[in-house]
């Protein structure tokens, strides 16, 4: 009897001892949070890079957990809307400005002005930083950036007796050399994409203001924009673009460049990795230059970003986490692995964007022309409300002129008064 009672006090004594720690394990999962970080189409070829990024993070911050799920590029902006109506949204999110914009008209991502101190802003590019703006409030918090440069087939110039080592600077230059290559090779020089805020941007280059300082008028009805939509008018009406312009977009000039039917590929040195793979003999014929630019000398750089909705029910460990990845050191590091460019400042101080290898590849090349420009860039079109409208309403009016439709004048005045409709909404 008095062996059972031992072995009975003996059985307590450990139930109670696992009991406590199953209580401990308990204790300490709950303490720990987990935040769901969604990206735009970087997996799979980039699982090897955000999960280290994230593995890095866990083991500096035990008590928080990072859930990383990828979505595909063309469902993100459906998606991230989807999950804020029905308030399951993810506590950090990769966004563009434009889609992030569409959160911040809601007012449903966290004041980035509130939430990061001023020392730690001061590490972005200023511009980029305030290209997050909207309402007088920062929505993101800048990631990577792709800084345009005038990638060119060296073999199509000399075809076409130009001089390979001398691209187009200026869209004057630009038309000059498509007449050349279109005479000389029947080939064409260029492929103006009109998607995305491609067809803005490019007025903004050419000196051309989009809206009035408060943003409640539409500012391009003048001799400047008027010129801007007869460059491209010209352009088309003379067959020294592709007649594919007017219903594809920057997918179709990347495919038309790798098959060396385009002399020239103005994009982010990112886009040279699809060549270098489908197209290894164009890449070999490739150079790179400066972004080409217009009247206003101004150069582009697209930015991506990471935002943290109000529905997070952890927002300062999603902004801890947008730091993070953010960070001078994993930004160079991701950089290394496709060719894009850091938005802290310090990061270009990395001798990989300022200094080329032994024996460079073209896209080696083109990344030290990218940075050394970077400086010099900004996000020219900045978010603005109703933004899918305006950026609707511009290029069908210019795509009517293109086709003779109406002139470029009256292209112009009609974009002008559906832009002060929209704007006065």
């Amino acid at each position: 009897m008095k062996k059972f009672s031992l072995f009975l006090s003996m059985l307590i004594v450990t139930a109670l001892l696992i009991s406590g720690c199953k209580s401990a394990e308990t204790t300490k999962d709950d303490k720990q949070v987990e935040i769901e970080f969604w990206t735009m189409q970087l997996s799979p070829t980039f699982d090897d890079y955000i999960n280290g990024v994230i593995s890095d993070f866990e083991e500096e911050n035990p008590d928080i957990k990072v859930k990383w799920v990828d979505v595909p590029w063309a469902d993100m902006e459906k998606k991230i809307l989807a999950a804020v109506a029905s308030e399951t949204a993810p506590d950090v999110a990769n966004l563009n400005p434009q889609f992030a914009s569409k959160l911040a008209e809601l007012d449903a991502l966290v004041n980035m002005d509130e939430m990061v101190d001023e020392e730690k802003q001061n590490e972005f590019f200023e511009g980029v930083w305030k290209s997050n703006t909207f309402n007088d409030k920062t929505f993101g918090i800048p990631w990577y950036l792709s800084s345009q440069v005038t990638m060119y087939n060296t073999e199509i110039f000399k075809e076409a007796g130009l001089d390979p080592d001398s691209p187009p600077k200026t869209f004057d230059e630009l038309k000059d050399v498509a007449k050349t290559i279109k005479e000389e090779t029947g080939k064409y020089a260029f492929f103006p994409p009109l998607d995305a805020s491609h067809l803005l941007e490019t007025l903004v280059m050419m000196d051309v203001d989009l809206t009035n300082e408060d943003m409640t008028k539409a500012a391009f009805n003048t001799p400047e924009g008027v010129k801007a939509f007869e460059f491209f008018v010209d352009l088309y009406q003379n067959d020294l673009i592709p007649r594919e312009v007017l219903t594809e977009g920057h997918g179709k000039a990347i495919d038309m460049y790798q098959a060396g039917q385009l002399a020239i590929l103005a994009s982010g040195p990112q886009f040279l990795n699809k060549v270098e793979e489908n197209a290894p003999d164009i890449l070999k014929a490739t150079k790179s230059g400066p972004q080409i630019t217009g009247a206003s000398g101004k150069k582009n750089t697209a930015a991506m970003n990471l935002v943290v909705p109000k529905q997070s029910e952890h927002q300062e460990e999603a902004v801890k986490f947008s730091l993070f990845i953010t960070n001078a050191e994993n930004q160079v590091e991701f950089d290394k692995i496709v060719p894009i460019l850091p938005s802290i400042e310090s990061a270009l101080e990395d001798p990989y964007f300022n200094e080329l290898p032994e024996d460079p590849t073209p896209i080696d090349e083109a990344r030290i022309v990218s940075a050394e420009q970077l400086k010099e860039s900004e996000v020219l079109v900045p978010p603005m409300e109703n933004y899918e409208e305006l950026k609707t309403s511009i290029n069908e009016a210019l795509h009517a002129a293109m086709l003779g439709k109406m002139t470029s004048e009256e292209a112009v005045e009609q974009a002008e008064a559906e832009w002060n409709e929209i704007l006065s909404q």
